[in-house]
């Protein structure tokens, strides 16, 4: 009997150290690391440094940045797309660009909306050009995930190499701004 007790006793100890094990929580750690909280001001701002990418080599039109976003201010937003670009007559997007978000689905060839001529984002001869994809509405505060597939989405590694990968126009970040009525 106390054999059986012994072996129930240490079964019960490992998975005990099992679930409680460094990592484990690392992961948790990582994935709170990752999410992007939303401003004072309500914007939610989605660098593409901060985003988990896919790269398809073969079809690059599939490449996708995701980032997990916490909403504590819901409402209605006004979605941008920021490129650093040397042409702002024209960005150059090959195909359409792609935001999911909730149960919108927002698509648009991006155009130079507005022109950044001095900010602290790009360097010369870069301008920071933002194109408005269109508008969603989050009911509640939680916590979501936002989707943008486009050929500008390139590996980490090479936007570290600084390749000539996107061209003349990089892929920068998504502003989500609250809408005011």
């Amino acid at each position: 009997m106390k054999k059986r007790f012994f072996g129930y006793f240490i079964v019960l100890g490992l998975i005990t150290f099992w679930s409680c094990s460094p990592s484990a929580n690392k992961k948790d750690k990582k994935e709170v690391d990752n999410r992007i909280i939303q401003q004072n001001d309500g914007t939610v701002s989605l660098i593409m440094d901060k985003a988990a990418r896919y790269c398809d080599v073969g079809n690059p039109s599939n490449n996708t940045a995701d980032w997990n976003v916490v909403i504590s201010k819901p409402g209605r937003f006004k979605v941008w797309l920021s490129s650093a670009t040397k042409d702002t007559s024209s960005l150059n997007y090959q195909n359409t660009v792609k935001i999911s978000f909730l149960d919108d689905h927002l698509e648009a060839n991006p155009a130079c909306d507005r022109i950044v001529r001095d900010s602290h984002e790009v360097n010369f001869p870069y301008f920071r050009a933002d194109s408005y994809m269109g508008s969603v509405y989050v009911s509640e505060p939680g916590e979501y995930n936002i989707q943008l597939i486009s050929e500008k989405v390139v590996a980490k590694d090479a936007d570290s190499k600084n390749n000539s990968v996107a061209g003349d126009t990089k892929l920068m970040s998504i502003m989500l701004t609250p809408m005011v009525r």
